[in-house]
C-alpha cells in the first residue's frame, strides 16, 4: 500500500500528440519516458523519487498496453544492473533512485555499464536532495558522473524542461553509447505547470525480439584487455561524440543580453531560484527576462568548454551557481580559464555558501555581493537586501531556543516500533547499556529522545554488519536493529548471513512493519496484503532460519511491551552460540490509518454500528510519574494541570490524535503496574441494547458518585 494512489492521474499519461498535459514534475518524467519509446523501467523507492515509482506502479496497465516492462527492485544495485539490457541491444531502459544514498549502491554495477557502454539508451534517474530537509548524507551525484564517465543532465525545473531533458538523455545516451544521468531536486519533482504532448510510443526494438535474438559481443564486456580498450574509447570517441550531441542540440541554453560586464553560470535546476533572486534584485521580471547574461547548464556533465569560453569572454568576472559541496565545476572553469590563457575572474563558492540548499534568499544575498563587486550601477539606489531569516534571529526568538528544546522527527503517533525501544529501555534499566548498531528507516528515530538509543547507522540493511567486529568474548552483546526494507534490500545475506557465518554472538532485531514504510508504505517480500502483480507473504523468520540460523524468536504483536522485555533479555542472556534473532511484526500505523479510516468513515455512513476504541488517562487516579511518557514519548500523550490540591506534579494527559494502539498503557504496566490508564469504546449507531446498557452505566456511575461525595469530608469556612 503506497502512500498515495495515481489511478486517477495515471489516465492523463494516455494524452497524445498536441494535448495539453497537465500535473507535477514525477508525472511529467513518466510521461516523457512513454513518449520516449522505452522499453523496460525499474528502480528503487526513496525520497524525492518516491511518488516516481508509485506512478510507475499505477501506471503498470498503460505501460503493458505499450509492451513497457515496469519492476519495483530489490535495491538500486537491482535496478542499475537491468540496464544490462540496453548493452548489446538497441533497447531503451530507465531506472530511477535516491540520489547518493542509492547511486553508493548500485555504483558496481554503474561502473561496469559506463567501462562498456550501451547500445540502446540507458537513463538513470536521480532524486537530488541537499539542505537541512534532507534525509540522507550530503554529497553530490556529480561525482558518480565524473567517476565512471556517465554524462549528467541537470534541466531547469519546469515541465516543458524536464520532459525534453527525458527525451534528449535517451538520444546522448544512443549517441555516445554511454549511460545518462538525470539529477531532478525536490523541488523539481513536485512542480506544477503544462507541456504540449506527444503520443506514446512502442519500443523500436521489444524485450520479447532481444530475447529471441540473442547477441554477444565481447569487447563490451569488462575483461582485460577490453577494460583499457573501453578507458580509450571513452576518452577518443564517446566524449567528443556527446561535446558534439550537446552542442549541436542546444542541450544548454543562453538568456539575457548578449554582452555585459558581469554573467552568471548555473546548473539547470538553480534557475527558477537565480530568476527569483534576480527579479527581487529589480534585474529580471517575471517572464524571464534578464538584466544580465545568463548560462544555462542543463547538461551538468560533461562541461562544454568552447561554450563556457564564449560566454566569458569580455567579461570582468564570472559567477558559478552549483549547489552541494565541494565546488567540482567551479574548479573546472579555473582550470579552463588558466589553459585558454582568459583574464575573466571565477567567482562562486568564494561567496555563495559552500553546502547546503541554495534557496532564492541565498543565492540573493549572494549575486547581490557579487554584482556589487563588479557592476554597482545594476543595482541602482536598491535598499539593503533584507535578512533571509529575519524571525529566527529575533532576539526574543533566540532566547526561546534556549528553554524550549528542539522538536525533532520521531515515531509517528502510534507506530509499532515505539513499544519495541520502550521494552530495549526496560532491560537496559535491568541489564546495562549495551552496543547497539542501527539501521536506515523508521527506526532511526530511536537514536534520538525520549529512547536515546543507538551508536551507529552504515547503511541500509548493514546495521547488524556494522556490529560484527563486537563478536569477541565479553559480559554482553551488541544488539543491531534493521528493518524488513531494510532486511530484504541487503541485510539477508550481508548482515544476517554474515553472522550466521562468521557464528557472531549478537542480537540482531528486525523489525518488520509489513512495508517498505519509511519510504512511503510500498509493498516487500513480507508484505501481509495480497498485491496481484506482486508475490508477497514471505516469512522473514523461514528466511533467516533458511541460511542457517537456530536461535530465532517471531513477535507477532510489538505492542505487547511485556512479551518483547522478556525476548530481548532472554536474548541478551541465552547460552546458546550464534546470532540470535528476534522478528517484531505489527504493522505500520500510518499506512493501517490510511487503509482503516476510509472504510471505517463509509461503515458509519452506510449506517453499520462501528466501534472505535479510544484511551485515556484518569486524573484522580494518576500520580504524575510520567513513565507512561517517558518510555512511549507519543505525540499523544501529553501532561495537564489539575484541580487537586495535593497532586504538585500535572498529570498525563491523552489528545484526540490517540488512534488506540494502547501502547502507553502497556509501557507503563510493563514498568509499574498504572491502573490510571483506561479504555473507552466510542460506538457510532448504537444499537438498542447499547443504548439500553449505556443507560444503565450511566445510572450505575451517578449513584457511585453521589454517594462517594455524601461520604467526603467537608471542612467548615
Amino acid at each position: 500500500m503506497a502512500e498515495r494512489s495515481f489511478a486517477r492521474e495515471v489516465e492523463d499519461l494516455k494524452l497524445g500528440e498536441g494535448e495539453i498535459f497537465r500535473g507535477e514534475g514525477i508525472l511529467a518524467i513518466t510521461k516523457a519516458l512513454l513518449q520516449s519509446g522505452v522499453s523496460y523501467v525499474g528502480g528503487y523507492q526513496g525520497s524525492p523519487i518516491s511518488h516516481l515509482m508509485d506512478v510507475l506502479a499505477d501506471a503498470k496497465d498503460v505501460m503493458q498496453d505499450l509492451g513497457v516492462h515496469f519492476e519495483t527492485s530489490a535495491s538500486e544495485a537491482a535496478a542499475a544492473a537491468m540496464l544490462s539490457a540496453s548493452v548489446m541491444y538497441p533497447v531503451r531502459g530507465a531506472v530511477t533512485w535516491k540520489s547518493t544514498a542509492g547511486t553508493n549502491v548500485a555504483a558496481d554495477a554503474l561502473s561496469n555499464l559506463s567501462s562498456g557502454g550501451v547500445n540502446g539508451g540507458a537513463l538513470i534517474i536521480l532524486g537530488e536532495d541537499f539542505g537541512e530537509g534532507s534525509s540522507i548524507m550530503q554529497e553530490r551525484s556529480h561525482a558518480f558522473a565524473m567517476k565512471s564517465q556517465m554524462w549528467l543532465l541537470d534541466p531547469r525545473p519546469n515541465l516543458p524542461s524536464i520532459v525534453k531533458a527525458v527525451e534528449d538523455g535517451f538520444e546522448l545516451s544512443e549517441a555516445s553509447s554511454t549511460p545518462v544521468m538525470l539529477e531532478v531536486r525536490i523541488r523539481a519533482c513536485h512542480v506544477h505547470g503544462q507541456f504540449v504532448a506527444k503520443d506514446n510510443k512502442r519500443p523500436a526494438y521489444t524485450l520479447k525480439q532481444a530475447l529471441e535474438n540473442p547477441v554477444r559481443d565481447v569487447n563490451r564486456i569488462v575483461l582485460p584487455p577490453a577494460n583499457f580498450m573501453h578507458e580509450k574509447d571513452k576518452l577518443e570517441r564517446r566524449w567528443p561524440a556527446a561535446v558534439n550531441f550537446i552542442r549541436e542540440r542546444k542541450l544548454n541554453e543562453f538568456f539575457g543580453p548578449e554582452e555585459g560586464e558581469i554573467g552568471i553560470i548555473m546548473l539547470g535546476g538553480m534557475y527558477n531560484g537565480v530568476m527569483r533572486a534576480l527579479q527581487q534584485l529589480g534585474l529580471a521580471d517575471v517572464y524571464g527576462n534578464s538584466s544580465i547574461p545568463l548560462y544555462i547548464m542543463n547538461v551538468a556533465y560533461p562541461m562544454i568548454d568552447d561554450e563556457v569560453v564564449d560566454f566569458c569572454l569580455g567579461k570582468k568576472a564570472v559567477i558559478m551557481v552549483e549547489e552541494g559541496a565541494p565546488e567540482y565545476i567551479e574548479q573546472s572553469l579555473h582550470t579552463l580559464m588558466s589553459r585558454r590563457d582568459i583574464q575573466t575572474r571565477v567567482h562562486g563558492k568564494d561567496i555563495l555558501p559552500l553546502g547546503g540548499e541554495y534557496t532564492a534568499p541565498v543565492m540573493m544575498k549572494g549575486l547581490k555581493a557579487f554584482i556589487e563587486m563588479y557592476d554597482r550601477l545594476l543595482l541602482g539606489n536598491q535598499p539593503p537586501v533584507p535578512d533571509p531569516t529575519p524571525i529566527l534571529n529575533d532576539p526574543k526568538v533566540k532566547a526561546l531556543a534556549e528553554v524550549v528544546p528542539a522538536r525533532p522527527a520521531g515515531f509517528c503517533t502510534g507506530c509499532p516500533e515505539r513499544p519495541i525501544f520502550a521494552a530495549m529501555k526496560l532491560v537496559e534499566k535491568e541489564l546495562g547499556e549495551h552496543h547497539v548498531s542501527a539501521d536506515i528507516g523508521c527506526h532511526l528515530f530511536s537514536i534520538l529522545p525520549p529512547f536515546n538509543i543507538g551508536g551507529t547507522t552504515m547503511g541500509y540493511g548493514l546495521g547488524p554488519a556494522s556490529a560484527s567486529a563486537f563478536n569477541v568474548e565479553a559480559d554482553k552483546r551488541s544488539i543491531a536493529v534493521m528493518g524488513d526494507g531494510g532486511f530484504w534490500h541487503n541485510g539477508l545475506a550481508t548482515s544476517v548471513g554474515n553472522a550466521v557465518f562468521n557464528k557472531q554472538d549478537g542480537v540482531i532485531l528486525v523489525v518488520d512493519n509489513f512495508y517498505s514504510a519509511a519510504t512511503g508504505g510500498q509493498d516487500i517480500l513480507s508484505s501481509r496484503a495480497i498485491n496481484p502483480n506482486r508475490k508477497t507473504n514471505n516469512s522473514i523468520v523461514n528466511a533467516v532460519k533458511g541460511i542457517g540460523a537456530t536461535w530465532v524468536r517471531q513477535i507477532d504483536r510489538t505492542y505487547d511491551v511485556a512479551k518483547m522485555r522478556d525476548t530481548l533479555k532472554e536474548a541478551l542472556t541465552s547460552k546458546e552460540k550464534g546470532p540470535k534473532i528476534i522478528v517484531a511484526s505489527s504493522e505500520c500505523m500510518l499506512n493501517k490509518q490510511r487503509r482503516v479510516k476510509p472504510q471505517f468513515a463509509k461503515a458509519v455512513k452506510d449506517g453499520k454500528r462501528m466501534v472505535k476504541e479510544r484511551f485515556g488517562v484518569d486524573e484522580d487516579v494518576c500520580t504524575g510519574d510520567h513513565a507512561c511518557i517517558r518510555l512511549s514519548g507519543c505525540p499523544s500523550l501529553s501532561v495537564k494541570h489539575t484541580d487537586d490540591p495535593l497532586k504538585d506534579d500535572p498529570v498525563a494527559a491523552i489528545d484526540n490524535s490517540c488512534v488506540g494502539c494502547g501502547n502507553c498503557g502497556e509501557v507503563s504496566e510493563a514498568a509499574v503496574l498504572c491502573p490510571s490508564f483506561y479504555r473507552a469504546d466510542v460506538i457510532h449507531n448504537p444499537t438498542g441494547w447499547d443504548r439500553f446498557v449505556s443507560r444503565i452505566r450511566s445510572k450505575t456511575i451517578s449513584w457511585l458518585q453521589a454517594r462517594r461525595a455524601a461520604g467526603r469530608i467537608v471542612f467548615a469556612d
